[in-house]
């Protein structure tokens, strides 16, 4: 990789005006840049350290001298820290454009694939990598890379993820990974927060697909407003070759306009026959969802052996990414037909299925509305109970439009913790529980999310009659943020089968 004086990168950020006045000795500006970092725990000799983040303090910039930084970027001056200052007028314009300068675009030798959506990124995300994967199987290339709000693979580094797209450096460190692994393709997700704060900031996605668009994300530290969440994720489009667009979507007319910007227009949809892709006769076989798809050049049966109606939209989608890269279409089934998505409707039952327990990644307004409409088609008469929270300080008002809806969909409500992080988990689950009481639905709040589960398996086993047993939000995460930390925790899936294991032996 091609390494930059550091006047190189003063000029640089100079043409994108994010730099105050420069005063920097001759020696510094002729140093060679090793690494540029936001994280002393990777600091190296002659590294380039960019402060960023509410919580960033001066010991971070110390303990990144002393690793050998020698000198660093940031918005505010730390005069008690011994280098070099070079001031920034937007930290994090900056940082996008030093990770592209820094890792040379890696991002030109790949083929990155874009999703954004308030509901379905992660699934429609992995049912392309699957498709992705089988065919590069078949013909002896690698397997593709990932970026998603669940899990992160560059061919380098596999990991649980905690942002659902990166920050720029991050972010271009798994290009240039995956780059090096001789990958050719990156599936990622793309959230309306990278979107609105340039973490994807000159990067062009061969396709950007735009799923659907609901209410979520506003708070006074993401989106003011659902007009500027919305126009945020639109942006998706300034920055591709291919724009998929599906017209079913709410604000499809909208959406359609802003993917003008796009090099040309995609679309799907189940309910539109003159779409591009075509999706139709939905219906379950079994445990499998079948259904069929007509595009362009082709009208074929496909199969989901994963349950919840709503992903047939998510694998229209995944159809016409993978047909755009003309991978064949018996590879697209064979891929769709064995995807499976960690922690998204993932289904345990136990022996005597008197108990089914569905752990979803479901949190917003729209995921939990498709999910409780899919588990009441397809569990007609069961008893249906729910554990949930919410996370602390973003996207409030989930509080109030999850605990309605459960309120109206649930026969009985366990509130738990969800990644509270600063806040008190007991006062977000007051806040959630008031919004159920409005729709006097019965409830109870448990913090212990292990403990929750537990009850509510209890609960169904003292109860007549079948129940399902739905635990969202979490997934296969093994990590609970609290505080400032994330702290190692037993994974939903891994409480279900427990709790499932322990009723089966009794």
């Amino acid at each position: 990789m091609k390494k930059y004086l550091l006047k190189d990168y003063i000029s640089f950020l100079q043409e994108k005006n994010v730099l105050g006045d420069v005063n920097l000795s001759d020696t510094c500006m002729n140093t060679v840049v090793a690494l540029v970092s936001c994280d002393s725990q990777q600091v190296v000799r002659n590294t380039l350290f960019l402060c960023k983040g509410v919580h960033f303090k001066a010991q971070y910039l110390q303990d990144a001298v002393n690793k050998g930084a020698f000198a660093y970027l940031s918005e505010v001056e730390y005069p008690e820290v011994n280098i070099p200052w070079i001031p920034l007028t937007n930290v994090r314009y900056a940082m996008a454009n030093l990770a592209t300068m820094y890792y040379n675009d890696p991002w030109k030798e790949l083929n990155v694939i874009g999703l954004t959506g308030t509901k379905g990124k992660s699934t429609t995300t992995y049912y392309v990598k699957a498709i992705l994967d089988t065919y590069l199987e078949r013909v002896g290339k690698n397997e593709s890379a990932v970026i998603s709000s669940i899990g992160t693979y560059d061919g380098v580094e596999r990991f649980e993820s905690h942002l659902t797209t990166p920050e720029p450096l991050d972010l271009e460190r798994h290009f240039s990974n995956a780059v090096e692994s001789k990958i050719d393709f990156v599936t990622m997700e793309v959230s309306s927060q990278a979107l609105k704060y340039d973490r994807v900031l000159g990067v062009n996605f061969s396709v950007a697909a735009f799923l659907n668009i609901g209410y979520d994300h506003i708070s006074s530290v993401e989106h003011p407003t659902w007009e500027d969440y919305f126009a945020s994720k639109l942006r998706i489009f300034e920055q591709c070759t291919y724009g998929l667009v599906n017209l079913d979507s709410d604000h499809c007319d909208e959406i359609l306009d802003a993917a003008k910007a796009a090099k040309k227009v995609i679309t799907f949809s189940e309910a539109n026959d003159t779409a591009d892709f075509y999706g139709y006769d939905v219906h379950k076989v079994g445990n499998d969802i079948v259904f069929k798809v007509r595009g362009s050049d082709f009208d074929e049966e496909f199969k989901l052996s994963m349950p919840g109606l709503f992903n047939v939209s998510n694998a229209l989608c995944a159809i016409a990414i993978a047909r755009l890269y003309d991978i064949p279409v018996r590879d697209i089934q064979a891929g769709l037909y064995h995807a499976k998505v960690p922690g998204r409707m993932e289904i345990y039952t136990s022996n005597d299925k008197k108990i089914t327990a569905i752990v979803d990644y479901a949190h917003n307004q729209l995921s939990f509305q498709k999910l409780f409409e899919s588990v009441r088609s397809e569990y007609p008469g069961y008893r249906a109970t729910i554990i949930f929270g919410c996370p602390g300080k973003k996207a409030k008002d989930r509080r109030h439009d999850l605990g309605e809806i459960a309120g109206k969909n649930a026969d009985y409500i366990y509130l738990t913790e969800e990644d509270a992080g600063e806040e008190d988990p007991l006062a977000i689950a007051h806040e959630i529980a008031r919004a159920v009481e409005k729709e006097k639905a019965p409830y109870e709040i448990i913090i212990d999310r292990e403990k929750a589960i537990a009850r509510a398996v209890e609960d169904a086993a003292n109860v007549q009659g079948n129940t399902v047993i739905l635990i969202t939000g979490k997934g296969a995460e093994t990590r609970q943020k609290r505080g400032t930390e994330y702290i190692p925790v037993m994974s939903d899936v891994a409480c279900v089968n427990l709790e499932l294991k322990k009723y089966n032996e009794k």
